[in-house]
């Protein structure tokens, strides 16, 4: 819990979003375990395309998740509406969601769903980004 000019903010937006992500991240794991058990790979990729992809998909939202939910969580605390967050979230999840699929579906090459996975999360990465650096600028 964060504590704001004496009020207690509980930064419930981004502990959703958050929550998503985590459960969103263990269902790509799912994957990638259930892909080493039925082919007996128990370190690396052994040669298995669809090993190697499946991690690929997994660690892309691992490399990307904390950033943005750092820059969500700092933006919550700035004071940033509810409405905006949300706004901020679900095209998140959205986008993950996309870019899942779309680098499954495509094999990892071009797919629809990758571009659009890709190019949401970086303008939430970087909307987001922009969010604070204002509300820095205007705090000092």
């Amino acid at each position: 819990m964060l504590i704001k000019k004496g009020i207690a903010m509980p930064l419930m937006v981004t502990g959703f979003y958050a929550s998503l992500t985590g459960l969103l991240i263990i269902a790509l794991a799912y994957r990638v375990v259930k892909l080493r058990r039925s082919q007996k790979i128990g370190l690396g990729d052994g040669g298995n395309n669809a090993l190697a992809l499946a991690g690929r998909v997994h660690a892309n939202l691992i490399e990307n998740a904390p950033i943005v939910l750092i820059l969500m969580l700092v933006a919550e605390a700035g004071g940033l509406a509810h409405f905006y967050l949300h706004c901020f979230g679900t095209v998140w999840i959205v986008a993950r969601l996309l870019h899942a699929i779309g680098l499954t579906q495509g094999k990892g090459g071009y797919h629809l769903g990758r571009f659009w996975g890709v190019l949401l999360t970086w303008l939430v990465t970087i909307s987001l980004a922009l969010v604070n650096l204002v509300h820095f600028a205007q705090s000092l």
